[in-house]
This record gives structure tokens, C-alpha cells and sequence, in this order.
């Protein structure tokens, strides 16, 4: 399926926004631990977009940095994650699928940092598993 163009994403109180104008760079699964403590969950998903292929469209999000060489983005009123970056993927910013208005074509392709997976959550799919960073982390 071919992604809906623009896509647009939203935190929970809607006070930050951005619109991505071009399809993502990959999709995927991640597993790996500060992904979980970051959303309180047992796996998120992701997708990767190129810099200049999307836009904050309404209040700029915070930034967490205290890990070098990584920035985590989220509303300052609702507290929702938004987006992540890392140094060691320069020209790309990670956004949480879950926050699209319409994730049609932004599907997870795979499961990422698999070797971090929580024993009891199991998926049953059949996407690629991959075991170390692919993309993501």
C-alpha cells in the first residue's frame, strides 16, 4: 500500500503537529529497551523520513537529550512522544506510527533490535526480525 501524502501526525492534545510530504525511508518494529521506557510499552513502531521531507506544523516539541548523540521529541502540555534522532543516522528523523492521523503506507516492513524483545510479547507475524539496530533503535 502506498502511504496518503501528506501524512500528518499529531501528540495527544494536538498542540504539536507535522506533516511528512514524502513517502518514508523504511518502516519498522523496535524492541529495544529505550524505545519501551520511552512509550511504556512492549514494542513501538516506527518510520524513518528524510530532513527537508517533512515539517513541524504546529508547536515545536521539547527535547530530551541527556543521552549523547540522541534527541527525543515531545509535547510539553500531554507529554506524548513525537520523534527521535540520533547522530548515528544523520539526515533522518524517527516518528511514532501510532501518531498519524492516517498510517495507511506506513506499515511495519520489519521488527528491529529483535535481541532486546520482551520474552512474553510475541508478535505472530511474519516480518523479518532482525536482532541488532536496522534504521532504528
Amino acid at each position: 500500500m502506498k502511504p496518503v501524502l501528506p501524512a500528518k501526525g499529531r501528540c495527544l492534545c494536538g498542540e504539536v503537529t507535522y506533516t511528512c510530504k514524502a513517502p518514508p525511508l523504511w518502516t519498522a518494529y523496535c524492541h529495544c529497551k529505550s524505545c519501551r521506557l520511552n512509550t511504556a510499552s512492549p514494542v513501538t513502531a516506527y518510520f524513518g523520513m528524510a530532513s527537508g521531507s517533512w515539517e513541524w506544523t504546529g508547536q515545536t516539541p521539547n527535547l530530551y537529550d541527556r543521552n549523547p548523540g540522541v534527541r527525543r521529541y515531545f509535547c510539553s502540555s500531554c507529554g506524548s512522544p513525537v520523534a527521535y534522532e540520533a547522530d548515528k543516522y544523520p539526515g533522518e528523523t524517527h516518528f511514532y506510527t501510532a501518531a498519524l492521523d492516517d498510517s495507511s503506507g506506513f506499515e511495519p516492513k520489519a521488527h528491529v533490535n529483535f535481541g532486546e524483545h520482551l520474552e512474553w510479547f510475541d508478535t505472530q507475524d511474519t516480518l523479518k526480525r532482525i536482532s541488532t539496530t536496522a534504521g532504528t533503535d
